[in-house]
């Protein structure tokens, strides 16, 4: 049985044109992550091991640092003027980063320029793509009802899996038939471009008109102005704010160590070189995209909140694994087997994020949930970059546990607090 024979035409359409600009997006903003250790080179100094492995962290955090100012941006904007307002801004300015990008001189060229100009083109990129996914799940969230919603909302995020998949696609064409790589950040521009003027075409979603309607009704009747009715009727429960945010902790986490640590290890253990290593990431994100249409078909028939309780198994029976397998590991297909491994079982919101999403208010909704999501990304791409480093160092694949049991044991408590809050929901309805 097909699980979205039920939706509409206009719905169909909705989630086509919102997954071809999320995949799009991601295609662009993943382009530079993927291919890092080939970019890095061109446009930061050379320097020794240490100092270059945090350069590389300072690039990676670069597209996530200024992620939480794009959130309240755009946050404001997809409450106060509107969800599709929003997703169109976004990808607009993806464009222009991939167009300056594609244009920029190397270091040999420019000098230090060249590295400050491609770290404001990453945080450019990271802001709008704060707006995009999260603007483009909270859209479907509200245009379509469970048990439809669930895999519906989960295809947003496989878009941005493929947009993933097909940044290393090109990375891999990149360097090894010497394919120029200015001419993959040009066809990000372009289509990036395709996809704004096609998001024209949506409509605002009904559940923000309706809330929009009533509230100027109230207006008229209370003679309040809409800030504070909104204050007054729409309060956010802290409680479920700190469980969203403990569970968007998580896949940066297994993210990081995934494509970034575990390529550092490809490259001083193994002498793999960048063709190599982005080669063997384009064949574990391809499990990572495996791992995301499972959890989506699976929400058709199980809950979405307890395929997070499965992932938080697995991901703890992993955490324990990780570091007993790095001490005695010498061989990097085994260390591929495990890459795709834990991309594939790693925790996440997914395919919840309707749960999550649905908790909030709806004139709060954007700017809780981007900020949010925005503000984990942040926080733990920065503490993972640099502490990993130091913690490695001192402590050698002992020092992953670290960082990974206490924020494991914070997902696990944020599945419990939305679990507590849908039997409440379920309850409340049936009386």
């Amino acid at each position: 049985m097909n699980i979205f024979s039920a939706l509409s035409r206009q719905q169909r359409e909705a989630i086509g044109l919102l997954q071809i600009g999320t995949f799009l997006e991601y295609f662009d903003l993943m382009l530079y992550i993927h291919m890092a250790v080939l970019l890095n080179e061109l446009f930061f100094p050379k320097t020794d091991p240490h100092t270059a492995a945090l350069l590389t962290a300072f690039a990676f955090c670069s597209t996530y640092v200024l992620r939480p100012f794009g959130a309240l941006i755009f946050g404001y904007i997809g409450d106060n003027i509107g969800r599709k307002t929003t997703v169109i801004i976004t990808t607009m300015m993806m464009s222009i980063s991939c167009v300056i990008m594609a244009n920029l001189p190397p270091y040999a060229e420019i000098g230090i320029s060249a590295a400050w100009v491609v770290t404001i083109c990453r945080m450019v990129q990271g802001m709008s793509s704060m707006g995009e996914i999260i603007g483009c799940q909270i859209y479907v969230t509200e245009l379509i009802k469970p048990p439809s919603q669930y895999p519906a909302v989960a295809l947003i995020g496989i878009a941005s899996a493929l947009g993933a998949v097909a940044s290393l696609g090109i990375a891999t064409l990149v360097t090894s038939v010497e394919f120029n790589w200015r001419i993959a950040f040009w066809i990000g521009a372009g289509i990036a471009v395709v996809g704004s003027v096609a998001r024209t075409r949506l409509r605002e979603t009904p559940e923000f008109v309706d809330a929009k309607r009533r509230m100027r009704g109230l207006e008229r009747k209370t003679s309040k102005k809409t800030e504070r009715i909104i204050s007054t009727n729409e309060k956010t429960n802290k409680k479920t704010a700190l469980c969203s945010f403990l569970i968007n902790l998580v896949w940066p986490l297994f993210f990081f160590l995934v494509y970034v640590y575990f390529s550092n290890i490809l490259k001083n253990d193994f002498g793999f070189t960048p063709a190599q290593i982005i080669q063997n990431n384009f064949y574990v994100s391809i499990f990572q995209l495996l791992g995301f249409f499972t959890w989506m078909f699976s929400s058709y028939k199980v809950h979405p909140l307890r395929i997070l309780r499965w992932k938080v198994f697995f991901s703890f029976v992993l955490v324990l694994f990780i570091p007993t397998f790095l001490i005695h590991n010498q061989s990097a297909v085994h260390l591929f087997l495990l890459q795709c491994i834990i991309i594939f079982l790693s925790p996440g919101a997914l395919p919840a994020e309707p749960i999550i999403i649905k908790s909030f208010p709806i004139f709060r909704r954007f700017t809780y949930a981007t900020f949010i999501y925005a503000l984990s990304r942040a926080l733990m791409y920065v503490i993972t970059s640099f502490s990993i480093i130091y913690l490695t160092e001192a402590f050698g694949a002992n020092g992953l546990l670290i960082i990974f049991i206490p924020t494991c044991i914070g997902y696990l408590y944020g599945i419990i607090h939305f679990g507590k809050l849908e039997k409440l929901n379920t309850t409340s309805v049936v009386s």
